[in-house]
Protein backbone atom coordinates (compact mmCIF):
# COMPACT_ATOMS: atom_id res chain seq x y z
CA UNK A 1 0.00 0.00 0.00
CA UNK A 2 1.66 3.12 -1.03
CA UNK A 3 1.15 5.98 1.68
CA UNK A 4 -0.68 9.49 0.21
CA UNK A 5 0.91 12.09 -1.45
CA UNK A 6 2.78 14.97 0.13
CA UNK A 7 0.38 17.74 -0.40
CA UNK A 8 2.86 20.46 1.09
CA UNK A 9 5.83 18.87 -1.45
CA UNK A 10 6.46 21.18 -4.48
CA UNK A 11 5.83 18.50 -7.00
CA UNK A 12 2.39 17.71 -5.87
CA UNK A 13 1.34 21.13 -4.18
CA UNK A 14 1.57 22.36 -7.83
CA UNK A 15 -0.72 19.43 -9.14
CA UNK A 16 -3.03 19.70 -6.62
CA UNK A 17 -3.59 23.72 -6.95
CA UNK A 18 -6.70 24.90 -8.03
CA UNK A 19 -6.27 26.82 -11.48
CA UNK A 20 -6.70 30.58 -12.07
CA UNK A 21 -8.66 31.04 -15.10
CA UNK A 22 -6.93 34.61 -15.48
CA UNK A 23 -3.72 32.68 -15.17
CA UNK A 24 -1.37 32.28 -18.74
CA UNK A 25 0.15 28.51 -18.95
CA UNK A 26 3.61 30.02 -18.34
CA UNK A 27 2.34 31.83 -14.81
CA UNK A 28 0.77 28.86 -13.86
CA UNK A 29 3.92 26.72 -14.11
CA UNK A 30 6.09 29.35 -12.34
CA UNK A 31 3.47 30.29 -9.87
CA UNK A 32 5.88 29.52 -7.21
CA UNK A 33 5.70 26.44 -4.45
CA UNK A 34 2.48 26.88 -2.06
CA UNK A 35 1.86 30.34 -2.13
CA UNK A 36 -0.53 30.99 0.30
CA UNK A 37 -3.87 31.93 -1.41
CA UNK A 38 -7.24 34.31 0.29
CA UNK A 39 -10.08 34.94 -1.16
CA UNK A 40 -11.05 38.54 -0.67
CA UNK A 41 -14.19 37.83 0.97
CA UNK A 42 -12.52 36.00 3.73
CA UNK A 43 -10.19 39.34 4.43
CA UNK A 44 -13.49 41.68 3.80
CA UNK A 45 -16.11 39.87 5.84
CA UNK A 46 -18.77 41.65 4.03
CA UNK A 47 -16.93 45.10 4.42
CA UNK A 48 -15.38 47.10 1.47
CA UNK A 49 -12.66 48.42 4.01
CA UNK A 50 -9.99 46.77 6.20
CA UNK A 51 -6.75 47.52 8.57
CA UNK A 52 -3.44 45.47 7.76
CA UNK A 53 -0.92 46.17 10.68
CA UNK A 54 2.56 45.42 9.18
CA UNK A 55 5.74 46.13 11.25
CA UNK A 56 4.68 49.90 13.17
CA UNK A 57 2.62 50.76 10.04
CA UNK A 58 -1.12 50.63 9.86
CA UNK A 59 -2.36 50.14 6.47
CA UNK A 60 -5.94 50.41 4.51
CA UNK A 61 -6.66 48.18 1.99
CA UNK A 62 -10.12 48.78 0.47
CA UNK A 63 -12.70 47.43 -2.65
CA UNK A 64 -13.45 49.88 -4.87
CA UNK A 65 -16.46 50.96 -6.65
CA UNK A 66 -15.25 49.09 -9.78
CA UNK A 67 -14.00 46.25 -7.67
CA UNK A 68 -10.60 47.27 -7.62
CA UNK A 69 -8.05 46.47 -4.61
CA UNK A 70 -6.57 49.80 -3.34
CA UNK A 71 -3.71 49.90 -0.40
CA UNK A 72 -2.89 52.88 1.28
CA UNK A 73 -0.81 53.73 4.65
Amino acid sequence: MTPPPDLHSPRTASAHRRQDPHETPAAADTAGLCKPRLHSSALFGGTDEIEIAHGDALYRLRITSLGKLILTK
